[in-house]
């Protein structure tokens, strides 16, 4: 049996659109094993456990670059998932990761970490969710052409991550599809600038610039009149004076960055958020470096 353990991730980052992302210590697990014939899924919904499924259908792509025929053998995966699914914390990058991954481990490893993050930045569409849940850390990716280039950025210490995860999804062709087709030449400006930023403020540990370098023009205007009480939920939390708030990914989960010590945050805005209708969690969270793991194991006895 292979286990594959794959983090959280939260992309965007505020003006990051589709190229900063961080790994999260929040994980989804995936047992897969070879059986005599057939598929079977367990731990997830119904309408998922068919050959759609996105670990499944992942695997079957791997197995496709590598030539790898599996004959009529068929596979039983097993999924213990911590992420939420369709909430801006990359579930579909760690679903695919643990397809793509399982797959070169049962194939014999053909494929490099190279050839897996261009793989698996395929199948999602793009890699600022891909680079960091499986290389770990906080990562800036692009793609170009078939190419996908990643770099690592290296954290200052003493910052944690708050999220404010609902109760309700947000799908990401929703979220896609309420973006304009063409932006100003201000506004992409307006972006490159804080992206930047935000790079160099938390490389160096200049924490008081987060707040600035957390803007965005480029999606989060479009993208918060899909998710309920947004601008009431962000406000409140700028008024607790974090370092940093933006949209996780494309939403619906509202990312803060704060001090590593400040243990107030997350229940203040608990108390905020119980006059809420819909049920928010706080959760939090810290970054984590060690990217991807796969390993094999012994079925427990």
């Amino acid at each position: 049996m292979i286990e594959i353990k794959v983090s959280a991730t939260s992309a965007n980052m505020g003006p990051g659109f589709d190229c900063l992302g961080i790994a999260l210590n929040m994980f989804n697990r995936f047992y897969i094993e070879e059986i005599e014939s057939g598929l079977e899924i367990i731990g997830c919904e119904d309408a998922d456990k068919s050959e759609d499924n996105l670990v499944y259908s992942s695997m079957k792509r791997c197995f496709d670059k590598i030539g790898y025929n599996v004959g009529q053998r068929g596979f039983r995966i097993r999924i213990e998932s911590e992420i939420p699914k369709s909430r801006g914390l990359g579930s579909s990058a760690a679903c695919i990761l643990g397809g793509v991954l399982g797959a070169n481990e049962i194939a014999g490893s053909n494929l490099s970490k190279r050839e897996i993050l261009e793989l698996a930045t395929e199948i999602e569409g793009h890699p600022d969710n891909v680079s960091p849940a499986l290389f770990g850390g906080m990562q800036v990716s692009i793609k170009e052409g078939s190419s996908v280039y990643n770099e690592r950025i290296n954290l200052h210490e003493g910052i944690k991550f708050c999220a404010i995860i609902p109760n309700f999804t947000l799908s990401t062709r929703a979220s896609r599809e309420v973006l304009p087709q063409n932006i100003s030449h201000k506004d992409a400006a307006f972006n490159v600038g804080r992206a930047s930023l935000l790079i160099a403020a938390l490389s160096n540990g200049n924490l008081g610039l987060l707040r600035a370098a957390c803007m965005d023009k480029l999606h989060e205007n479009y993208r918060v009149g899909l998710i309920r009480n947004c601008n009431e939920i962000v406000s409140a939390c700028s008024y607790l004076n974090p370092y940093g708030v933006f949209l996780s990914g494309a939403g619906p989960t509202i990312m803060n960055i704060i001090q590593e010590e400040n243990n107030e945050f997350s229940k203040d805005i608990e108390d905020f958020l119980s006059r809420m209708k819909d049920k928010w969690i706080v959760k939090e969270l810290k970054p984590y470096n060690e990217g991807a793991v796969v390993r094999n194991i012994k079925e427990e006895r």
